[in-house]
């Protein structure tokens, strides 16, 4: 009776065969329990067919089975108990737990990763010191922008040289625009063709008919003079009468050069009352 009870015993499936069987069942490969449990593959192959003198450690190895227990849909605690009962009578050798590997090698990182991680580091400070010393090599010669600033007015004085020279071909009909109250005569050939005060922001258009008009104006700073769309120059310089301004368009670009007489000014309340008388 004894011998049929020990009979039983050994006919009981091992853990490695349970495990198998209940892998087969979910249809599944030792790959995909590799994948899912993250157990090194030749420690699953291992486990399935009792070689545990190719496994770490009891500790590691029954982990492993309790792993695999889950993954398949077993009883983890009754396999992890079952394995140890079975493992009971197995010597391990010391210096074959000591290559147990604690992951699979599929949760490192890629070494072709690793080495474009550290490609990247380098590129990246070799860039960031390119730029820094991109940004230092301008500041040593910025001591020559002073003789830029002092050539600066040399290059402007042509363009106010020869400004006027494109503008003596301006046509158009003269206006004169009081800036602020001003005080003008405009004759053409000794005809007055105005005279009086203009107030600030009134025109008078000077007739293109007149053949030879000239201005008189008491306060040259107050006018604007007008050739068609182009602005003349002053008239005369301020505080003083300009006489004797002619009003053609040519002598108005011209500037103050077309002024025959300048007189001292009076000053502006006179100017008003002789305008009123």
């Amino acid at each position: 009776m004894a011998e049929s009870e020990d009979d039983f015993v050994h006919a009981q499936p091992s853990v490695g065969d349970r495990l198998r069987a209940a892998r087969e069942a979910k249809k599944l490969s030792l790959e995909d329990i590799a994948e899912q449990t993250r157990i090194p593959l030749r420690h699953l192959q291992n486990l399935e067919a009792g070689e545990w003198s190719a496994l770490p450690a009891p500790t590691y190895t029954i982990g492993f089975a309790k792993s695999y227990a889950s993954a398949v849909g077993l009883d983890r605690t009754e396999i992890g108990d079952d394995l140890r009962d079975e493992m009971g009578g197995v010597r391990y050798d010391a210096a074959k737990t000591e290559v147990f590997e604690p992951a699979d090698p599929a949760r490192a990182m890629p070494k072709w990763l690793v080495l474009s991680a550290i490609g990247a580091i380098i590129l990246v400070v070799v860039v960031m010191t390119w730029l820094n010393n991109r940004a230092l090599s301008p500041d040593q010669p910025a001591a020559p922008a002073p003789q830029e600033t002092a050539t600066a007015p040399a290059r402007t004085e042509p363009a106010a040289t020869t400004a006027p020279a494109p503008a003596q071909t301006a046509e158009g009909p003269v206006t004169l625009t009081a800036v602020e109250p001003a005080w003008i005569r405009v004759t053409d050939q000794g005809k007055t063709l105005f005279e009086g005060v203009l107030p600030a922001g009134q025109t008078y258009s000077v007739p293109q008919t007149a053949s030879a008009p000239l201005l008189r104006a008491g306060a040259p700073e107050a006018l604007r003079v007008n050739v068609g769309t182009a602005v003349a120059p002053p008239i005369g310089p301020a505080g003083k009468v300009a006489s004797n301004v002619s009003l053609k368009p040519v002598d108005l670009m011209r500037g103050p050069a077309a002024a025959v007489t300048t007189v001292p000014a009076p000053s502006a309340p006179p100017a008003v009352q002789n305008t009123a008388g």
